[in-house]
């Protein structure tokens, strides 16, 4: 606090908050890390002791390299930092390999990547309207969104207690979406689809960029009731958009395509085989159909509706992670799923395309399509739910509407995230950190909107 109240007096508080959160994550070093740690450090050894023609053939280990080819290309860079550090790290059959210094490497290579993440939250805060003037600086919407996104609890916990790089993917999705809040379309284009070569998740949210790209900077007109004038449709700046987007794949996808390895990229991109749910389901339609599919299963085991010598080995209800059937109800296909995710993003895509609202218009398009294919997506991994709390952040401080749903998405969205820290030692710093974050997000955007 006392550290904030200096900022405050020389205008420097942003970096005090940015700082101080970085204090936070070096305390964090020490704490549990999850099987994602081994995950990186095998595809640093990967990257950096195998030629490119190898990488996505590489199975020594059961982590393979399953992230899109800018990823390995970064892994290929930190790699040589890291033998500076361990050169055992990088060894690929040195398999579940741990030292002090790998672990401080890959901790503090965490750490100094979400220097990018720091940089985009500030330009988003540019993009908040500051008009609304608190008595405190601690009741501007930007402050209150600058510790809303910097000390977000769920990004805390995936990347610095568990492991994972999400802070700086993050920081270029924001980046993208500040982009496109100051009208440079096409700066906001380039980051989009520079991210979603480094992770394919982002392809859950594709849909709300291509929509308003094509709606608000391909159409550079409207007609006074606000429909669309498609006498403005820009052929140039759609020639554009695709030069860049065709652009970025091909620096990301060429190399494998001269060496005739798409179709094994785009397995390991896309592995169907790993089933409907991920380890630890998340908390989705699909969690609700498993269990519904569970209790129908015990009840027609008891009254002898169902032979226990039919029921599926492979069966969600066993809590593989593979293949599998349900025991009574139809089981679901990658199709399915795909389908169910359309028509769940379809409202929101029409009242884009039909009702624009400007940027956050798109932003809320994008929280929606971001929680559709959260709730309906195949093998979808908990972690996912930040893909939804981080942008609705920015809409948090806009609307108290937007807050009370903000307040209910990110309380039950990081609860959902506890059982990935399942070790005894973590549990009262999650209980501690999620308190914190919540009271804090309660009583800042209460007085925001009081």
């Amino acid at each position: 606090m006392a550290a904030l109240t200096i900022a405050t007096g020389t205008g420097n508080w942003f970096s005090a908050l940015a700082l101080g959160v970085t204090l936070l994550k070096c305390l964090l070093i020490p704490t549990y890390h999850s099987t994602d740690f081994e995950v990186h450090r095998n595809w640093l050894a990967i990257t950096h002791s195998l030629p490119i023609s190898q990488w996505y053939y590489e199975a020594t280990s059961e982590w393979t390299l399953d992230y899109p080819p800018f990823f390995a290309w970064f892994e290929y860079i930190l790699s040589h930092v890291a033998k500076y550090f361990d050169q055992e790290m990088l060894n690929v059959h040195n398999l579940n390999y741990s030292s002090s210094r790998t672990l401080l490497f890959q901790r503090f290579s965490v750490i100094f990547m979400d220097v990018l993440f720091v940089y985009a939250v500030r330009e988003c805060c540019k993009c908040i309207d500051g008009k609304k003037v608190g008595k405190e600086l601690t009741e501007k919407p930007k402050f209150i969104l600058s510790v809303l996104l910097l000390w977000n609890f769920g990004l805390l916990i995936v990347d610095h207690i568990h492991f994972q790089y999400n802070g700086f993917l993050f920081g270029l999705m924001l980046l993208s979406i500040a982009r496109l809040f100051q009208k440079r379309h096409m700066e906001g284009a380039f980051l989009f689809a520079v991210l979603l070569h480094f992770k394919h998740i982002y392809l859950y949210v594709a849909p709300a960029y291509g929509v308003y790209l094509l709606r608000s900077y391909c159409f550079t007109a409207n007609k006074p009731d606000g429909s669309i004038r498609w006498k403005s449709f820009s052929f140039v700046r759609v020639i554009s958009l695709g030069l860049v987007v065709f652009l970025v794949s091909a620096l990301s996808l060429g190399p494998f395509l001269a060496l005739n390895q798409l179709p094994q990229v785009f397995s390991r991109l896309f592995p169907f085989k790993r089933g409907l749910c991920h380890a630890y389901w998340a908390p989705n339609f699909w969690a609700l159909y498993n269990a519904l599919d569970k209790v129908l299963s015990v009840i027609g085991l008891k009254l002898k509706f169902l032979d226990p010598n039919n029921i599926p080995k492979a069966s969600m209800t066993s809590g593989l992670v593979q293949q599998f059937q349900h025991t009574v109800l139809p089981s679901v296909t990658p199709l399915a799923t795909l389908i169910c995710t359309l028509i769940a993003i379809l409202p929101s895509i029409f009242c884009l395309w039909f009702k624009p609202q400007g940027p956050r218009g798109f932003l809320r398009c994008l929280t929606l399509c971001a929680l559709s294919s959260f709730m309906f997506g195949w093998h979808v991994h908990e972690k996912a739910i930040l893909l939804a709390i981080l942008p609705m952040s920015l809409l948090s401080v806009g609307k108290a509407g937007d807050a009370s749903i903000f307040l209910i998405l990110t309380t039950t969205g990081h609860y959902s995230l506890f059982p990935l820290l399942f070790t005894a030692p973590e549990l009262p710093i999650k209980i501690l950190l999620m308190l914190l974050f919540t009271i804090y997000s309660i009583s800042s955007l209460k007085t925001l909107f009081r």
